[in-house]
């Protein structure tokens, strides 16, 4: 029987975490703050955007979320993100993607200050991923790799067919499952047998963006599934890369949604805390 890898337990440790660090620095006189940018135009964004807000009351973090029209400016965003740059109430900025075609979220996010960029997209914390120095790095990759521990699985020595090479998750994952100690093959659109590499691996990563990319006839039963793939469909319902009924074939898979995405968003607030030591450090001069 398949094993559902769901991120509700993993998340929750993960919280607890967070909350007894809040704690600690409201102790110690600082209030943690999240300033969320979100552009009209997406409605999936905009759940997600109060949903981290509800997240974030519980927490005890302070939560400043930023509306803007759809008709927003590129230099209205870049203004913006410097103000929150510069104000030292605020500890961690979050871009909610996708923009609006003529916005260039790459252009938006590398003007995020890295030590409060809690998603892990400037350029330095994504360097720091390939370095493995330290940095905020990115929220997805690093869920991806708990859930799996979480379940007490281990990456070292394992064969891993990591399916997506995108900036936001494939690229940084196939660094932190190298640092895991892991053998990782990389698979892609230009991959003339997907099938083949499945078969021969161990646990399978898939981050494409695409329903169906793995199918049943690709998976074997000692297959572990991590599916960090999140498609919105004509009817509004989310699903990820992987076909259920492959699902159905593997050893272990995580759903969509509940799966990777319930603990990215806890991470998200997990960088928070780290991204506050990171700027305490950089004010005392550690």
């Amino acid at each position: 029987m398949t094993t559902i890898m769901k991120a509700k337990e993993a998340a929750e440790r993960v919280y607890d975490d967070v909350r007894s660090r809040v704690q600690t620095l409201k102790e110690n006189g600082t209030q943690p703050q999240l300033a969320v940018i979100l552009v009209e135009g997406d409605p999936a964004s905009a759940y997600y955007a109060r949903a981290k807000r509800k997240i974030a009351d519980r927490l005890g973090i302070a939560y400043r979320l930023h509306e803007l029209p759809a008709s927003a400016t590129e230099a209205s965003l870049l203004q913006l993100i410097a103000e929150s740059n510069a104000d030292p109430a605020v500890h961690g900025i979050l871009l909610e993607l996708p923009l609006p075609a003529h916005l260039s979220a790459r252009r938006i996010e590398r003007a995020i200050a890295p030590a409060k960029d809690v998603d892990g997209v400037t350029p330095a914390n994504k360097l720091a991923v390939v370095t493995g120095e330290a940095g905020l790095y990115p929220a997805t990759p690093q869920a991806c790799i708990a859930l799996v521990k979480h379940y007490g699985y281990a990456l070292e020595g394992a064969d891993v067919a990591l399916v997506g090479r995108g900036q936001t998750v494939g690229l940084p994952l196939f660094h932190l499952l190298q640092r895991e100690q892991a053998t990782v093959t990389v698979c892609h659109s230009r991959t003339r047998d997907l099938a083949s590499h499945l078969k021969r691996a161990m646990f399978a990563f898939v981050a494409v963006g695409r329903p169906d990319t793995v199918s049943a006839d690709m998976v074997h039963p000692g297959l572990v599934l991590v599916d960090a793939g999140i498609n919105e469909l004509a009817d509004g319902s989310i699903r990820g890369d992987v076909a259920a009924d492959a699902c159905d074939r593997a050893a272990a898979c995580s759903p969509v949604p509940g799966g990777v995405g319930t603990l990215t968003t806890a991470i998200v607030f997990r960088n928070l805390m780290d991204a506050i030591a990171w700027q305490q450090k950089e004010v005392i001069g550690v």
